[in-house]
């Protein structure tokens, strides 16, 4: 299916295709996400939230700008690969084929282990040195991030991210369909969960004290305490790898579940919640120039 998009045989051409496919689809699942949870927060929505408060237009104006940004640096990845699948450069195919269905369950979880140690390391480097941390460091003038922030990256930062698009089919047989379909929903869908900024804590897999996954409080505490040299919870899915190479955040927890416990999570506290007024998202005045819009209208909860 995806192998249609590069019917064409023209790179640039498959390239926009890709971005403004992939431009609707952020807008719609970011945007629909955000509006449940930022825009018209409940007392129920507001207690699983990782940080109380909430950012301001500009901030989330911000990160919308720099998510655009790295939205065409992901694509070109995606565009190159199937170039080179559709012009017989690669081993990229559609369909079962040849290989059969023991290399297409086979190739799902070599491709998402690969992918999720590459994810995990590449991000610790992105913390670890003075050169990577001046790229990645942007990600992280979003201390409170939305769920437009899951790719709001400098373009190497996301470049570098998407290239196991290419360099999977260029080493071994690559279902191009199945490829595609990890990374948008094992790490794009999992990556708006992760910037969601609301923590399941009825689940116990996806609670934040579960031994396995990283949950949205994990990336939450992320953005919160690391920076430079500290790099606290950089992997993306499995917890295994911050394990291996020490870098679990083990200081006192402060997700929900233990905000709750504490007694901070009350409809009291919830009602000195400000929520900023998101209207001026809505104006090209506003996207043009954020200081050309001002409204200091803010929601009460109740």
């Amino acid at each position: 299916m995806l192998c249609e998009l590069s019917v064409w045989g023209n790179f640039w051409i498959t390239w926009a295709a890709i971005t403004v496919l992939a431009f609707f689809s952020l807008m719609f699942f970011s945007g629909v996400v955000f509006y449940f949870y930022y825009v018209n927060p409940t007392y129920q929505t507001w207690r699983t939230k990782s940080n109380p408060k909430y950012p301001d237009a500009v901030k989330v104006r911000e990160e919308i700008m720099l998510m655009m940004q790295g939205l065409v640096a992901a694509s070109f990845c995606p565009a190159l690969s199937l170039y080179l699948s559709k012009n017989g450069y690669s081993n990229g195919y559609c369909g079962v084929g040849e290989y059969g269905w023991t290399w297409f369950v086979l190739q799902f979880f070599v491709f998402l282990l690969a992918s999720d140690f590459f994810e995990f390391y590449y991000h610790r480097i992105g913390h670890s040195y003075t050169s990577m941390w001046e790229v990645h460091k942007h990600h992280h003038s979003f201390p409170n991030p939305t769920p437009f922030s899951v790719i709001a990256d400098e373009y190497l930062d996301q470049i570098v991210r998407a290239s196991p698009l290419v360099v999977f089919p260029l080493l071994v047989p690559t279902n191009m369909d199945l490829l595609f379909f990890q990374y948008a929903v094992f790490f794009y869908a999992y990556g708006v969960y992760l910037h969601w900024g609301h923590e399941f804590v009825d689940i116990p897999l996806l609670h934040p004290h579960n031994y396995h996954i990283n949950t949205a409080f994990q990336h939450y505490l992320h953005h919160a305490v690391s920076s430079k040299n500290k790099p606290y919870h950089t992997g993306f899915f499995f917890k295994i790898w911050d394990r291996l190479f020490g870098s679990l955040y083990e200081k006192e927890c402060f997700c929900v579940s233990c905000a709750i416990a504490k007694g901070e999570r009350t409809k009291e506290k919830f009602r000195e919640v400000v929520i900023p007024d998101y209207s001026p998202l809505l104006k090209l005045s506003f996207w043009m120039n954020p200081t050309a819009v001002t409204s200091d209208k803010k929601k009460k909860t109740r």
